[in-house]
């Protein structure tokens, strides 16, 4: 979906399909004609903008075999799909019985990372539409803090000049530009945008950024609207931002809140899990530990890292972080100038919610998706862009 911002420019808004998981380019093919073009339908676009995720057996595919990238193009264009952004966080696996702490591996300090992510930038240049010349990728945020060591530190901020040398050769030999953005992430080496400065200062380079993510922002309890200007004074780019909410718990010592609490603690991935204190952010790992009587105090409000639906608030005694959404998009998109023209939908967890809430069957999942997007737009026109056939 396309919109125009009141200075011209065109804002892209996408879903991101790690909500579909697949590892092979054939997998990915069926997701197209499964997922993407009956979440299109249902929203009565000619074009819905879809945040791909390609894991690395099928970017490997794809960039390695002229006819694959070619098969790939056809059928975006045959369901009316289009690609201006890659999620390219999930390396493999994301769509195992339990991903945990393996999402973050290989990290920036491993030469797999920046191959993998290479491989994304040269596939997307070729993905995009004829009239766009601007992608984008976003990534781990360097790598998971406990593995983090000063060496390794060192290695990933030389992968990441190397991967900026790099995308200055694929623009001057597409005439196309990719940038690739930090996603901070509680728990992880970058976990705030503040985190962010001054790694990415050091590396130096205008295509690698941030990619700002609602649902982690919220849940690190960081201010959108002092975050995002942090950001806007330096000089390191937006990216991209995906538009998430996080599980909210006003009061996590009572008894039924615990109740609700629970049954979002599933194994499959890892849900980080914070309380603002008068000494600052405490957290942990996993929303079990929390609720097993960790750290986190019971008498201020928790976040759990849990990309909820959008439209779908949790139902009583819990709610969503929507509104710290809302906040962010409105310093994002809705000033004189975007701070960032590629928005991705990123609920992946879907299939994770409490059974009670989980769509069942592919048409659920499509109208719940094609929800999210409606709201997303709302929230769009609502700040004065206008949406475009």
């Amino acid at each position: 979906m396309r919109f125009r911002h009141p200075d011209g420019t065109t804002v892209h808004l996408a879903y991101c399909t790690n909500v579909h998981p697949a590892e092979t380019l054939d997998g990915v093919l069926a997701q197209l004609r499964d997922h993407c073009e009956p979440v299109r339908r249902r929203l009565g676009r000619d074009r819905l903008g879809i945040g791909l995720w390609l894991a690395h057996d099928a970017a490997r595919a794809v960039d390695t075999d002229p006819a694959a990238l070619r098969a790939l193009r056809r059928e975006l264009d045959r369901r009316g799909l289009e690609v201006v952004t890659l999620n390219g966080f999930p390396y493999e696996g994301f769509g195992a019985a339990e991903v945990k702490y393996l999402v973050y591996k290989p990290d920036w300090a491993d030469r797999e990372r920046l191959e993998y992510t290479t491989a994304l930038a040269r596939v997307l240049a070729a993905l995009l539409p004829d009239d766009v010349t601007e992608g984008s990728v976003s990534t781990l945020p360097l790598g998971w803090r406990t593995t983090w060591t000063a060496e390794r530190a060192a290695a990933g901020r030389a992968a990441l000049r190397t991967l900026g040398q790099r995308l200055d050769s694929l623009a001057e030999l597409t005439g196309r530009s990719v940038r690739v953005g930090l996603e901070p992430e509680p728990g992880c080496v970058v976990e705030t945008t503040a985190d962010a400065l001054a790694p990415l200062g050091s590396v130096g380079h205008p295509r690698v950024g941030v990619c700002v993510d609602t649902c982690h922002l919220a849940t690190s309890f960081e201010d959108p609207t002092a975050a995002l200007d942090a950001l806007a004074a330096s000089p390191v780019p937006v990216v991209k931002a995906q538009l998430s909410a996080a599980l909210h718990a006003e009061h996590p010592g009572r008894p039924e809140v615990r109740t609700a609490l629970a049954g979002f603690a599933e194994p499959r991935f890892l849900h980080q899990t914070r309380a603002l204190t008068g000494a600052g952010v405490r957290g942990t790992d996993d929303l079990p530990e929390a609720l097993a009587g960790g750290p986190l105090p019971a008498d201020v409000p928790w976040r759990a890292h849990f990309h909820v639906p959008l439209h779908a608030s949790p139902t009583a005694p819990l709610t969503s972080t929507l509104p710290v959404l809302r906040a962010a998009l409105a310093r994002l998109v809705g000033g004189p100038r975007p701070l960032t023209r590629h928005l991705e939908v990123e609920t992946y967890t879907w299939q994770a919610l409490p059974p009670g809430l989980r769509p069942r069957g592919r048409d659920r999942l499509a109208d719940g998706i094609a929800a999210e997007l409606a709201l997303a737009r709302d929230l769009l026109t609502d700040l004065g862009l206008k949406e475009l056939p």
